[in-house]
């Protein structure tokens, strides 16, 4: 007998109906622009020197929701651990895949014994703010001028045609990130062990695609 999925509902599923919503609501022209963006990104790819499975997860100063320094190295506390790389609570993609992880990831990594964080360049009451309104029970943390994301070779700089198009619906990303700049990571998933190894890394330049949670489960049943 054919075993059905654990997860029927899946991130990609969920984006296809929400996409042809956004699009129907921005109209044309702006979807247009989006579309090139995406475009553009899956035609460059990921840039070199992007982390690799098997290389050690590099510590950096992050900071809480309530705007408390700490080090990586520090918030892992030695354990197993999934790393969230999210563009920004301004993208509705990420919210999305947030929640998603909220409702189906949290309770398996809770019975690894493993960390579950998210990490954006946006300031920590931003942050703190988006976990409030997505309704989140992981940590989320703030990374100031990609600093954390530079080391692991996943920012991407948007085009500024792309920044127009988001400051027309009243989105401003320069705006919300600590170092004022409009520079963001990648959506990234890390998966690493208890000696901070990374034993999966999945960098996605389209931002229209994540890493769905089957994915992330087998690189934790894995370790």
């Amino acid at each position: 007998m054919k075993q059905e999925p654990m997860f029927t509902n899946t991130i990609a599923t969920q984006f296809d109906g929400f996409t042809s919503n956004f699009e129907a609501r921005v109209g044309p022209e702006l979807a247009a622009v989006f579309a090139r963006e995406q475009a553009d990104l899956r035609r460059v790819g990921l840039p070199s020197g992007v982390a690799r499975v098997g290389d050690r997860l590099p510590d950096a100063d992050l900071y809480d929701t309530d705007g408390r320094r700490e080090r990586l190295a520090d918030i892992l506390g030695g354990a197993a651990a999934i790393i969230v790389f999210y563009r920004g609570s301004w993208c509705p993609y990420c919210s999305i895949t947030l929640q998603t992880y909220q409702r189906e990831l949290r309770p398996v990594v809770e019975a690894f014994g493993t960390r579950l964080i998210a990490i954006s360049p946006q300031s920590p009451d931003i942050a703190r703010e988006a976990a409030k309104e997505l309704g989140l029970h992981f940590a989320l943390y703030s990374d100031e001028g990609n600093a954390l994301a530079t080391r692991l070779g996943i920012v991407a700089t948007p085009s500024a045609e792309s920044v127009r198009a988001r400051a027309a619906l009243g989105i401003d990303v320069a705006g919300s990130n600590m170092d004022q700049t409009a520079a963001i990571p990648f959506p990234t998933v890390i998966v690493a062990d208890a000696t901070g190894t990374i034993r999966l890394i999945d960098a996605r330049v389209d931002y229209t695609t994540r890493t769905e949670t089957c994915d992330v489960i087998d690189a934790l049943v894995a370790l």
